[in-house]
């Protein structure tokens, strides 16, 4: 599964995969409980794969921050929570991204991503980067 096909939505904790869409929305189900939700267009929802993070010189992917903590962390659970402390949140992301903004970056965010992985990680979602990489490459070589 891509990240075309998660989400994100504001006010609901964790992230849902589409199910379906409908003619005013989507049928969601949430990566933590496994319930499923309808969502309609007034809903604020963000996919995943449309995520980035802000760094001194650029914008660099969700899916390429979320592959350096799978680096870091050979693939496991991160070894924070995203309940730690901001000063400890804030040293973690620099480890995996060592040039994002501190400016425009807040804990918030991290936490944001730090959950996600987790989720991910626990749901067998982060093979999918790999594969999503290579088809993006492909796609590229070929225009």
């Amino acid at each position: 599964m891509s990240l075309d096909k998660i989400l994100s939505i504001s006010g609901k904790p964790g992230l849902y995969q589409i199910v379906t869409q409908t003619r005013t929305g989507a049928v969601v189900e949430s990566l933590i409980d496994k319930k499923r939700i309808t969502v309609g267009a007034h809903s604020n929802i963000s996919i995943l794969s449309e995520i980035a993070i802000y760094t001194l010189t650029e914008e660099v992917p969700l899916r390429e921050v979320l592959k350096s903590i799978k680096e870091k962390e050979n693939g496991a659970q991160t070894s924070i929570s995203h309940k730690d402390s901001k000063i400890k949140l804030e040293e973690f992301f620099f480890e995996v991204l060592p040039e994002y903004d501190e400016d425009r970056v807040y804990a918030s965010d991290i936490k944001k991503v730090i959950q996600w992985y987790n989720i991910l990680q626990k749901n067998d979602l982060l093979a999918s980067l790999e594969a999503e990489e290579e088809t993006t490459k492909t796609s590229d070589e070929e225009e």
